[in-house]
């Protein structure tokens, strides 16, 4: 009789024990069970977010395949609006049309619009109110705000660009800018401004580098703090939009958001210069 009893225990204990490893492997199945790709269309500033996103999801999901173009804010939107792309990315609030049209927006971080100009110049301090005027043409010279006497180069990004759009628009100087050169790219203003004397640029704060100097907006720097504290102001959200709530995608794209929330994801978004919403 006892050893009918202890030979029970010992095959209720090994039950037990394997009821146990199979939980621990449910999530892991569960991660590995989410297979296929999604694809993701837009901002050229969400690019160093986007793919470091794309190699970190594999760490929780490794048969998600993230496939990224940067085509621009605008493009992306209007490519998740005809179903040809998954998540439209955008560094810029959506429009009431947009929303209107059933986009919805997703803010998965905050990014500072960092104003640079090339390390000659000598002005390294703006308030707003020059920024404004120095885009809108009313400045036009180093020299009227203490600097060299050379001509202000005014270089931004093209139209249906987000951080362009962003920029403007926090500005309040919508359709009145004067550029001498509209480029396609946040790495091509960041390489322009770098070497053109005299030239003034914003980028997205993740990409700033030491080949330009960083301009200070009334008196305060762009960092990762000042953007979370709120006093650097020239600050736009970077947005995964969906066509309709998260709640109603596939669920490889609810994997994406899920890990975007997780602690992971929001190392991520550290690690790459961004700050995490505070919602």
């Amino acid at each position: 009789m006892k050893k009918k009893v202890l030979g029970f225990l010992m095959v209720l204990t090994l039950c037990l024990g394997l009821t146990g490893c199979g939980s621990t492997g449910s999530s892991d199945s569960a991660s590995s069970a989410v297979s296929g790709k999604v694809s993701l269309n837009g901002s050229t500033s969400m690019e160093k977010f986007v793919n470091a996103l794309s190699e970190g999801i594999k760490e929780e999901y490794p048969n998600l395949q993230l496939e990224a173009q940067f085509t621009g804010s605008g493009a992306g939107l209007e490519a998740l609006a005809s179903g040809t792309t998954d998540i439209g990315d955008s560094s810029r609030a959506l429009t009431d049309e947009e929303k209107a049209n059933g986009l919805e927006e997703n803010v998965v971080a905050i990014d500072g619009i960092a104003m640079i100009t090339n390390k000659s110049n000598k002005v390294t301090n703006l308030t707003q109110d020059q920024l404004s005027k120095i885009y809108t043409g009313q400045i036009t010279n180093w020299k009227e705000l203490g600097g060299q006497d050379e001509a202000i180069v005014v270089i931004g990004r093209e139209a249906g660009s987000g951080t362009r759009g962003a920029f403007e628009e926090l500005l309040k100087i919508e359709d009145q800018c004067k550029y001498a050169q509209e480029l396609n790219e946040t790495g091509a203003v960041l390489a322009k401004v770098a070497k053109t004397s005299g030239a003034i640029g914003y980028v997205s704060l993740d990409v700033l580098d030491d080949t330009v100097t960083a301009m200070k907006l009334d008196g305060v720097k762009p960092s990762e703090k000042t953007v979370k504290d709120g006093s650097y102001t020239l600050q736009r959200p970077f947005v995964m939009a969906t066509k309709g709530k998260i709640s109603k995608q596939s669920k490889q794209v609810k994997a994406v958001f899920d890990f975007v929330k997780s602690d992971a994801g929001k190392k991520i978004i550290k690690k790459v210069g961004l700050v995490t919403p505070n919602k």
